[in-house]
């Protein structure tokens, strides 16, 4: 019979899907290659023989090729003559011919990340950041699966997995969202088109598309986060995914923020700073300010204004300060005369 599936799994020939899985999750993880660095080719080929068998078993339709004609029936050997009902081996799927006919079998073995993937929600311990492009689901790890917190959502009684363990969610997906300085100042609605596999009511997969609506308050600040939960891709074994939106500040090109208060350089020339100034501004709220500066301005002078900074999300009736910096233009030179007539005036 070539390789014998059952002994791979450690199953007896009447083995139930139950059986089955539990028996797959239990191998799969112990032998996992990244589970085994320092025997890793080894691991790899048990890996794959394990998946393979799974594959095999798991289908009726394969499972009863094999126990009739074996490993070689499934993988291209014609039968014996005689055996009757199969004509060739090709990559694919059953294919009836009609006219009561041979029947032509197909074998297409499934890549073993794949399977994987199906029990524990991702095909190797560690994963890139999940897509919502990426139709498959994109899960995100960066911590090891076989650290004991994933050990634990499948092991049951004697420290072996759980062949009835509930179905774990998979890791959020996270995406930036991008807003100006004047609507995190004034608050607006954002609505985000999303596209998401889905299953119909008979378990085929399908896409649809959703708009999201995002409240984004007064004040609020670089790095909040939004969750819309179960809004990722629906995958087989798996709760779906969380869809996470974080908040990123644009650059604004006359405000910078810091905390709750708002920083602004105006570039002053040398006589304004000794002679005095008036610093006039356009707020993000679109009202003009106009605040007279009396005193001398030096380099390290800043001028505050209470309350007219970035509105406090818990209480957005209260605004942080406004803080007005100063660049000084010096003359790059001055004539003799000038000179005079300056030490004259700071002499008096």
């Amino acid at each position: 019979m070539g390789v014998d599936y059952y002994k791979i799994l450690q199953v007896d020939r009447s083995a139930k899907e139950d059986d089955l899985k539990k028996a797959y999750r239990k191998l799969a993880m112990k032998w996992h290659p990244d589970k085994n660095p320092k025997n890793k080719k080894e691991a790899e080929a048990k890996f794959k023989q394990i998946s393979e068998a799974y594959d095999v078993l798991s289908d009726p339709q394969k499972r009863a090729v094999y126990d009739q004609y074996g490993e070689e029936g499934l993988k291209g050997q014609f039968p014996p003559p005689g055996a009757g009902g199969f004509s060739g081996m090709h990559d694919g799927a059953y294919a009836g011919t009609g006219g009561g006919g041979p029947t032509m079998f197909r074998f297409n073995p499934r890549n073993a990340d794949d399977i994987f993937s199906e029990f524990f929600g991702f095909s190797s311990p560690f994963g890139g950041m999940g897509d919502m492009g990426n139709r498959a689901g994109g899960p995100a790890f960066s911590r090891s699966v076989f650290g004991d917190d994933i050990f634990s959502q499948f092991r049951g009684g004697g420290g072996e997995p759980s062949g009835n363990a509930p179905p774990r969610k998979a890791p959020p997906i996270e995406k930036t969202l991008h807003c100006s300085l004047e609507e995190l100042y004034k608050g607006t609605t954002k609505k985000m088109k999303i596209s998401r596999d889905v299953a119909d009511s008979s378990g085929r997969p399908s896409t649809v598309e959703e708009i999201l609506t995002i409240e984004i308050k007064q004040g609020w600040k670089k790095g909040t986060k939004v969750t819309f939960p179960e809004k990722g891709n629906e995958q087989r074994g798996l709760i779906p995914s969380d869809l996470v939106f974080i908040i990123d500040e644009k650059s604004h090109s006359v405000f910078k923020r810091d905390g709750n208060d708002l920083i602004v350089t105006q570039k002053i020339s040398l006589l304004e700073a000794l002679t005095g100034y008036t610093v006039q501004l356009t707020t993000l709220d679109g009202r003009n300010l106009t605040i007279p500066i009396n005193s001398v301005i030096s380099t390290s002078y800043e001028e505050v204004v209470k309350g007219e900074g970035m509105p406090i999300p818990k209480e957005p009736s209260k605004r942080g300060n406004l803080r007005i910096k100063f660049n000084i233009k010096f003359p790059s030179r001055l004539t003799q005369d000038q000179k005079m007539g300056i030490k004259r005036l700071l002499a008096s």
